[in-house]
């Protein structure tokens, strides 16, 4: 399927077995602690790589924000256009670039609305395509660059459940989101900042009072409302 030039591909994750080692043991030490603490990071490889790599090859999902010191998610009610992401829930992503959106884009300093997606074409359980993303936020919000360092919660998935398939045209696609209807203990976190975000260039901006326009244009495929 031929998609908007708005939807972002993943880039490419080739690990080398040396990366791939190193993650292997980063997260197996988080796991026999799992105290929350932070993971200090010194690798070459970018970190939405490692996040990446924990969520397809560990049972670990991932919630990005600003606060560096939560010791345990509780559910909460969300507000969102779809009934999954409107429930009393903890939420988290199974991919490390849309996890490090919710990370770095500063809300609570520069209020704004930001219009958001991270899917997967599948057919079943079988993938049919990398990630794709959309990120953007409320106009004039680039200029002021609402940038903060955040922080990634490596979540224990056990508890977890995916957000169901849609369809996307002739297609189905599965939304990168889980939900927890139960507390959930982090098992380790990760500093983030802007420059670790892949995409960071290719935010784009869209009008609060049209925000439902591009919800639809993002489920359906339909080109980015006009100006």
């Amino acid at each position: 399927m031929k998609l908007p030039e708005y939807w972002l591909q993943c880039p490419q994750m080739a690990i080398n077995p040396s990366d791939q080692e190193q993650f292997d043991q980063i997260i197996a030490t988080a796991i026999e602690n799992s105290d929350g603490s932070q993971i200090e990071y010194s690798l070459t490889a970018p970190k939405w790589q490692f996040l990446n790599y924990l969520v397809n090859k560990h049972d670990i999902v991932l919630h990005g924000s600003g606060n560096q010191n939560i010791a345990r998610f509780e559910p909460r009610k969300a507000a969102d256009l779809n009934e999954f992401g409107s429930q009393e829930a903890v939420y988290a992503a199974a991919d490390g670039i849309w996890a490090m959106f919710f990370a770095i884009v500063d809300r609570d300093n520069f209020p704004m609305l930001v219009s958001n997606a991270c899917i997967q074409f599948v057919d079943g359980d079988k993938l049919l395509s990398e990630p794709l993303y959309v990120f953007s936020l409320s106009q004039g919000m680039l200029q002021k660059r609402p940038w903060r360092t955040g922080y990634i919660y490596l979540l224990p998935a056990e508890t977890f459940v995916k957000q169901p398939t849609i369809q996307f045209g002739a297609y189905s696609v599965q939304i990168k989101q889980q939900a927890s209807l139960v507390e959930v203990n982090p098992i380790a976190k990760l500093a983030v900042g802007p420059e670790d975000f892949p995409f960071l260039d290719q935010i784009r901006e869209h009008d609060d009072d049209r925000i439902a326009e591009y919800a639809q244009a993002m489920q359906t495929g339909g080109p980015w409302p006009a100006k």
